[in-house]
């Protein structure tokens, strides 16, 4: 993978597809504030951003957001209990690539570091 960055990827196991369209945002939270990036998932549910590469990364404490409720509204596919996933992590050494694999549904979700 990718030196350095993070990187986000979507898949929403309703349809078994990449989270192409979801709004989605990176901001740091310490030691200073900051947002990172923000933007919409790509057709193979990633985000296309500089941060991937590493551009903007220090040590510090981040946040990644996923409008879980906003990606299927629009699909008529109710979300009566997920809204926004707001998923705090730490990067200690800005050196690797942290890569965030998020599977999620109306119900439920799972998240993780992955390589």
């Amino acid at each position: 993978m990718t030196a350095g960055g993070i990187s986000l990827h979507a898949v929403d196991v309703v349809s078994g597809q990449a989270a192409t369209g979801m709004r989605v945002a990176i901001r740091r939270i310490a030691p200073d504030e900051a947002a990172v990036a923000e933007g919409i998932l790509g057709a193979n549910g990633m985000l296309d951003h500089p941060v991937v590469t590493g551009e903007g990364m220090i040590a510090g404490t981040y946040v990644a957001s996923f409008a879980i409720r906003d990606f299927y509204a629009p699909r008529g596919i109710p979300c009566p209990f997920l809204d926004r996933l707001d998923f705090r992590f730490v990067v200690e050494d800005p050196g690797p690539h942290v890569h965030l694999p998020l599977k999620f549904s109306p119900w439920g979700l799972a998240l993780f570091r992955g390589v």
